[in-house]
């Protein structure tokens, strides 16, 4: 498995510039009370290759999960790639991180 860990300023960059998608692989209870601004939702626990390679395609831009702390982000990567999507890339100190940094989050 292949895992490449982005980190916040990596992430805040790649959302800025529009170049990319940030997948929220938290619960949408998780998610609804607060996410990063311009991530999407995507629970791990009804997680769908073909849903996700869909998501990414209409999306166009890079591929990226996230959790709360970078432990479901990881095995949401080994779940994408076990189905052949080439997903390589993850958030790894998260919403944790994000949050604890002072970032804007949107709930």
């Amino acid at each position: 498995m292949t895992v490449v860990d982005l980190d916040r300023d990596t992430v805040k960059r790649g959302l800025a510039e529009g170049t990319l998608l940030l997948i929220d692989v938290r619960e949408d209870y998780e998610f609804d009370r607060g996410h990063i601004p311009g991530s999407v939702s995507f629970p791990l626990s009804t997680f769908d290759p073909q849903a996700l390679k869909a998501l990414v395609e209409a999306d166009g831009r890079r591929p990226v999960f996230s959790c709360a702390s970078g432990v479901r982000s990881v095995n949401a990567l080994a779940a994408a790639q076990g189905a052949g999507l080439d997903i390589t890339e993850h958030y790894k100190g998260a919403f944790k991180d994000w949050y604890g940094a002072g970032e804007p989050i949107e709930a």
